[in-house]
C-alpha cells in the first residue's frame, strides 16, 4: 500500500474522532474528497429536489470533476489535519 493511501485511511478514521462536528460546508468537502478519491468523478443521476442532502452532496462532489484520486486524497489529509487543528 502507497504512503498516500495509508495516510488517508488513517485520515478517514481521524475524522471520525473529532473533538467537534465539522461545519457543514467541511462536512460536504470531506464527502466530496472522499468519494473522488475512492470513486473517481461523479456518476448517476442528480438527486431530485426533495432530496436536499443528497442534492448538496452530489454538486460538492460534481465540482471536483478531473481532479485525481491522488490529489483527492491530499486534500483530504489536509483539511483532516486543518480541522484537528482546530482550524
Amino acid at each position: 500500500m502507497s504512503d498516500l493511501k495509508a495516510r488517508f485511511e488513517q485520515a478517514a478514521r481521524e475524522v471520525q474522532q473529532l473533538s467537534k462536528r465539522p461545519e457543514n460546508d467541511q462536512l460536504l468537502k470531506l464527502y466530496a474528497l472522499y468519494k473522488q478519491s475512492n470513486s473517481g468523478d461523479v456518476s448517476g443521476a442528480r438527486p431530485g429536489i426533495l432530496d436536499m442532502q443528497g442534492r448538496l452532496k452530489y454538486d460538492s462532489w460534481a465540482k471536483l470533476k478531473g481532479m485525481s484520486g491522488e490529489a483527492a486524497m491530499s486534500d483530504y489529509i489536509a483539511l483532516v489535519e486543518q480541522l484537528k487543528g482546530g482550524g
